[in-house]
């Protein structure tokens, strides 16, 4: 009878113990149908544009948001605000050493290290950003509707870019740049999808 009972008791503790592992499903991004917009900003004027994915997941532990990692291709970087000859003429600047030297550099990365759920889809995301080899934690709030092991996340990230060594015309480094001075917040706009 003890046998039983104590067999019965470490069945249950067995079914417990399965139950409260984390299964976290690594759910790969939509490259294709998802968008990073990027915007930057001088005093009176301002420049938008996208850049590319190229790879990346959200890892999701029974429906939660737990990390993720993305990687993107800052040789994609182009920008959309103005004609084809000036998009490329400002895509040329970009990419070069003034700011992100992407011959050199070729991808960017964010890795996701804690996010805290708030109320209905709303998280607290902490994640690393590595641009030109250089790696600073960053905190936004992101929206992340998850259904199984789909997912559609949004959010809006803002960075200073002089921590990461793109100084071009700040007006922290450079001194009386009147009309070319330019801000150091950059702006983007997530919209990421699952892989269907």
């Amino acid at each position: 009878m003890k046998k039983i009972f104590l067999s019965a008791i470490l069945s249950v503790i067995t079914l417990f113990a399965m139950a409260t592992e984390p299964h976290v499903d690594h759910v790969r991004v939509n490259t294709e149908n998802s968008t990073v917009k990027w915007k930057g900003s001088k005093i009176s004027s301002s420049h938008e544009g996208t850049v590319n994915i190229l790879k990346g997941n959200l890892n999701i532990d029974h429906g939660t948001l737990v990390a993720g990692q993305f990687s993107i291709d800052m040789q994609s970087l182009a920008t959309t605000d103005m004609s084809e000859e000036y998009n490329k003429k400002l895509d040329g600047h970009l990419k070069n050493e003034d700011f992100f030297n992407v011959s050199k550099f070729p991808t960017a990365s964010v890795t996701i290290t804690n996010a805290v759920k708030g109320k209905g889809n709303s998280y607290k995301v902490v994640a690393d950003l590595t641009i030109k080899g250089i790696t600073h934690p960053i905190t936004f709030a992101a929206d992340v509707n998850i259904n199984g092991k789909n997912f559609l996340a949004t959010a809006k990230i803002k960075i200073d870019r002089t921590k990461w060594d793109i100084k071009y015309n700040s007006g922290n480094y450079f001194k009386d740049l009147g009309d070319k001075l330019i801000l150091d917040e950059i702006e983007f706009d997530i919209f990421l999808l699952s892989v269907k």
